[in-house]
């Protein structure tokens, strides 16, 4: 038997998970050859394999492909590198992931680009690479888009930021509908979002923070979602966490624009309620917002409004998660339990908004910290041999 580039797998005792699975948890071996499933039940069992791997009652499922994730790498490598980053993505069962341009350098030009494919090549997952719409992010000019979308790139955002001016964005528009290539807008109005730390309402009152109120994000949908039918150019919207963003995107829909969105895991699992022990853990951006908003995240993923989980993967280095509430980097972690939380909170119907007093903080039954500590159990990688 070969167990060269492509030898015969076999997956032991896992649960077979496909779109529209009904999710009874029936348990069946996988048979892959030549890297494509051959077979799944019985058939499997009894073939040969050159490889057997002891999956354990783990969920086995098609390769997970992240459209959000932060890398850090350039400049940041002490958070995380493209290599750590992608050992993470294939614990989670992760197969393809796509990293955001707010790196140090911005990934606003080819020679950046060329640096992290060329970084992504010996990543245990594959890595692509989105780029900047604007000059470093600034806002204010805009990046060589077709000097990068002719290396690959083909999703184009200012992540982290979102572009203010409204001709500018206008004009990008323009240029990514001649390219083919399609813009992911962090929708976040700077004047009602620049020095906030948590979403604006009772709670935010009750512990003293600043608040973002949810308008920020939503006039901002509202604008690109006018600008997208101006221009006739797609738009993707990236981590939508409002209700009325949610309802926005859901009318464009009805109307027939092309309009695409996500939700990270994140926003429809935790309120900010989360946030009552100033655990700088659950501050995010956009931020956690109340149980209606957590409600109509969940409502939007059912129906087909917002058509991707993302994780927006945010790691920081330890130290700076350990700074006070309000000064702390805004991310939390998600690639190893993306799947896991989609399953447990979506499949399988547990509560949206978890008792922020429990020792696993809500998460998977069994793991502690789903969202920075020790890994969750029903991962869809890491059989054993």
């Amino acid at each position: 038997m070969s167990t060269g580039p492509n030898p015969t797998v076999k997956l032991r005792g896992g649960r077979p998970w496909t779109p529209g699975d009904s999710g009874d948890g029936t348990s069946a071996d996988v048979l892959v050859r030549d890297g494509l499933v051959a077979a799944v039940g019985p058939e499997a069992t009894e073939a040969t394999a050159d490889i057997k791997l002891d999956c354990g009652d783990r969920v086995v499922s098609p390769g997970l492909v992240d459209l959000h994730t932060h890398r850090r790498q350039p400049g940041k490598e002490e958070a995380e590198t493209i290599e750590s980053g992608g050992r993470a993505a294939a614990l989670g069962g992760f197969t393809a992931v796509l990293a955001m341009p707010n790196t140090t350098p911005t990934i606003d030009s080819a020679e950046v680009v060329r640096e992290v494919l060329e970084l992504g090549r010996s990543a245990p997952c594959a890595v692509h690479t989105s780029g900047a719409i604007t000059v470093d992010r600034a806002g204010e000019r805009l990046a060589p888009m077709a000097e990068m979308a002719a290396l690959g790139v083909s999703l184009f955002t200012d992540d982290g930021s979102g572009v203010q001016d409204d001709a500018l964005i206008r004009r990008a528009l323009e240029y990514a509908g001649g390219l083919g290539v399609i813009l992911a807008p962090h929708c976040g109005v700077t004047s009602l979002s620049q020095g906030t730390c948590m979403h604006e309402g009772l709670v935010s009152s009750r512990l003293g923070l600043s608040g973002q109120p949810a308008e920020a994000e939503e006039l901002m949908v509202m604008r690109d979602i006018a600008l997208s039918r101006l221009t006739g150019t797609p738009v993707h919207f990236l981590h939508l966490s409002t209700a009325r963003s949610v309802d926005l995107v859901r009318q464009a829909k009805a109307a027939g624009q092309a309009i695409t969105a996500e939700a990270a895991p994140h926003h429809f699992t935790l309120t900010d309620e989360v946030c009552v022990g100033y655990d700088p853990l659950f501050k995010v951006h956009p931020p956690l917002r109340t149980p209606a908003d957590v409600a109509a995240v969940k409502a939007g993923l059912a129906d087909g409004t917002i058509d991707a989980i993302a994780t927006d993967h945010a790691p920081h280095t330890p130290d700076s998660k350990e700074l006070p509430f309000d000064q702390a980097p805004p991310g939390m972690l998600g690639l190893e339990y993306a799947l896991a939380l989609a399953l447990t909170r979506l499949v399988d119907g547990q509560s949206a908004a978890p008792d922020p007093d429990e020792p696993e903080r809500g998460g998977i039954p069994g793991a502690a910290g789903p969202y920075g500590g020790t890994r969750p159990h029903a991962a869809a990688a890491g059989c054993n041999t």
